[in-house]
């Protein structure tokens, strides 16, 4: 059983003012493994003061002194990477082939973001003007559960390179994560005040960080619902915003795809980290003349995503984080198959041989039209749509009729068609033939999937504002 009751505030953890307490849980067994103390609006507020203090003198800390604190964060994190790894697989039950990059992931973003900083141009002359990208002052990140390490070291990364100070407020579900990690960060020896991480509700710390008048930039990835609330209390300050919200990812199949190919790819982003991610592109299309063998071969490959527990190298798809997102995915499956979807695969209820654990069947719905609500909004769970279009015309209208626009997927084997067809997308990224990652391109949605966006000079950009000094 662990008990986390510290936040880290000033370079030190300090118990929080806050007495609230939380249970944290094992969701491939339903077991109580801890218990975290949240902090209250106190402790964000102490925090704030903290990261204020801080500011004027990193903010002029010189580009290689912040680049040598990213290489130590990296390096920090990295040190510990059996310990995050085994918290990320108790405490979010995620399978072994996400786990085992996870810590990887997050501590690369340290040494991206140097790459970055040593290369990034904070003068400029422009006309008769000179421009200086200067810190935007104290920034708030409020990170979700799905990928605790990642979101924290990402917005991080990118405040120290930008020099701003940072407030964090993590998921309170994944409070042991977020302990080894902040024990991590700590190793690093960065001067105190530069990042303070507050575990606390979304609506007392979180909404604290949004509203207060120190903070000048709020970093959110999370649902848009929650996106639009932060959007709306920043407004009384004009804080600038990046938000990084909700998805409900086109995954085209285009007429000349080899199935053998397009079939293993498209279940693997559709299902990524168990469904719950918001780049997961859950919204299959196919044209109207390969549904049924398509069809055939979803129904067949899926049988080999097997569901578990992280203990089982071979499990494809983990629990659900809770009984709150178990529920929510039950009632999708249940609303599909009211709304008269063909249910080709899965289905209500825990996968055969489960009998506890948070865990949903990994499931498949067909003769989707694109008014149902499995097919418009995020689930956020391994429930997938598959929808017909006629040509390739109708298969970006219906890509493109949606409130979301964060990544899309093209499967196919006319590269320069599909970069044809990309241009068409209303997305932030997409990804051709399952592509791999690039860390420094910008990420980020169109409509209600965000506003802004992270990752290299780009997210830079995001934490930085340009003064014109004319002479």
């Amino acid at each position: 059983m662990r008990i986390i009751d510290k936040i880290y505030i000033d370079g030190q953890f300090t118990t929080p003012h806050g007495e609230e307490t939380a249970d944290l849980y094992n969701p491939s067994t339903e077991e109580k493994i801890g218990t975290v103390r949240l902090g209250d609006l106190e402790d964000a507020r102490t925090a704030i003061a903290a990261a204020k203090r801080a500011f004027p003198a990193f903010s002029r800390v010189t580009r290689e002194d912040r680049m040598g604190m990213l290489e130590r964060l990296s390096d920090a994190v990295m040190a510990r990477d059996s310990e995050l790894t085994d918290a990320m697989a108790t405490e979010y039950g995620a399978p072994q082939y996400f786990t085992s990059f996870a810590v990887s992931h997050a501590a690369s973003s340290f040494r991206h973001m140097a790459e970055v900083l040593r290369d990034y141009d904070f003068t400029q002359r422009i006309g008769r003007a000179e421009v200086k990208m200067q810190p935007i002052g104290v920034t708030a990140a409020i990170t979700p559960w799905n990928s605790n390490y990642g979101f924290i070291c990402a917005k991080l990364a990118t405040a120290i390179a930008a020099g701003t100070t940072i407030v964090i407020k993590p998921s309170e579900m994944s409070a042991i994560q977020t302990q080894l990690l902040t024990e991590c960060l700590h190793e690093a020896g960065l001067p105190k005040g530069v990042f303070n991480i507050v575990n606390g509700r979304g609506d007392l710390v979180g909404a604290e960080f949004s509203r207060h008048p120190d903070i000048a930039k709020v970093s959110f990835t999370g649902s848009t619902a929650v996106g639009k609330q932060i959007l709306r209390t920043g407004a009384e300050t004009l804080k600038r915003v990046t938000l990084e919200l909700g998805g409900k990812g086109p995954n085209v199949i285009l007429d000349d795809a080899e199935l053998d190919v397009a079939i293993p790819a498209v279940l693997r982003v559709g299902l990524m980290n168990s469904g719950q991610a918001c780049i997961a592109g859950t919204r299959i299309l196919v044209s109207e003349a390969r549904k049924a063998e398509v069809v055939d071969r979803l129904r067949a490959e899926i049988a080999t995503f097997k569901p578990g527990a992280p203990s089982d190298p071979t499990v494809m798809i983990g629990p659900m984080v809770s009984q709150k997102q178990y529920d929510r995915v039950q009632s999708y499956i249940k609303l599909g198959l009211d709304e008269g979807a063909e249910l080709i695969a899965g289905g209500p209820g825990r996968p055969q041989g489960i009998s506890h654990g948070w865990f949903s069947q990994p499931t498949v719905f067909a003769n989707v039209t694109n008014d149902m609500r499995i097919a418009r909004e995020e689930i956020f769970g391994p429930v997938l749509s598959l929808l017909t279009y006629r040509d390739e015309e109708d298969a970006i209208r219906i890509a493109n009729d949606t409130s979301y626009g964060l990544q899309a997927y093209l499967h196919g084997k006319d590269i320069k068609r599909m970069q044809v067809l990309a241009d068409s997308l209303d997305c932030g990224r997409v990804v051709i033939n399952a592509a791999p990652h690039e860390p420094l391109a910008p990420f980020g949605g169109m409509k209600q999937s965000g506003i802004g966006r992270e990752f290299g000079p780009f997210g830079l950009e995001a934490f930085l504002e340009p003064k014109a000094i004319l002479a």
